[in-house]
């Protein structure tokens, strides 16, 4: 995993609820092996059929970050919609909240979610649409900032170290190999220590 510490770059708006997985990579896309190549689906069926969709539009290319509104990630549990937001070049997804298990896939992969109170994220999604919209995404302050505007947002500890230092499940377990070395180690002594008590007693 490629680490994170903060993201400066153009916002994207989506004025919509409850985008799902399938809207975000159609089920008749997940046909690689792997992660590489589904951001050219990227929100395919919406893209297709409407071209004033963001992602369609020219004022938006080169966007990092997107801004959407509330449950964004729900319906199925597939990876792949992670995959795709992050092969299109998007590192991070300002929302009023997310669908639980796209924002654990979303933390095991790296893609930030930033969850701000609804009024911030309307008055983001206004900007953005209306105009150029910077923002920065800083996980190690666990800030989203534009203009000397700071919004602060809450993140899980654990991916959160995970992240800003690069490291996925494997990554992480391999970094306490010695702390869970010395664990067993000293598990295996507790019964031979238990049966020498009994014993000497």
């Amino acid at each position: 995993m490629e680490k994170f510490k903060s993201f400066t770059a153009k916002a994207m708006p989506l004025s919509m609820k409850d985008i799902d997985t399938d809207m975000i990579i159609p089920a008749q896309f997940l046909t690689s092996v792997s992660r590489a190549g589904y951001g050219q689906n990227l929100f395919r069926r919406l893209r297709d059929n409407d071209p004033q969709f963001p992602i369609n539009q020219e004022k938006y290319k080169g966007a990092g970050i997107i801004i959407a509104d509330s449950n964004f990630g729900c319906g199925s549990s597939r990876e792949h919609a992670v995959w795709a937001i992050l092969d299109a070049g998007f590192r991070a997804i300002v929302a009023k909240s997310f669908a639980d298990i796209f924002y654990n896939n979303s933390g095991k992969s790296g893609l930030i979610l930033a969850t701000l109170p609804d009024k911030t994220v309307d008055k983001l999604l206004a900007t953005a649409t209306n105009e150029e919209l910077i923002l920065t995404v800083d996980l190690e302050a666990k800030e989203v900032r534009r203009d000397g505007e700071i919004f602060p947002f809450d993140y899980d500890p654990f991916r959160r170290h995970c992240i800003l230092n690069g490291l996925d499940d494997i990554d992480y377990i391999l970094s306490i190999k010695d702390d869970i070395y010395n664990f067993r180690k000293e598990q295996t002594k507790a019964p031979l220590m238990s049966t020498l008590v009994k014993n000497n007693n």
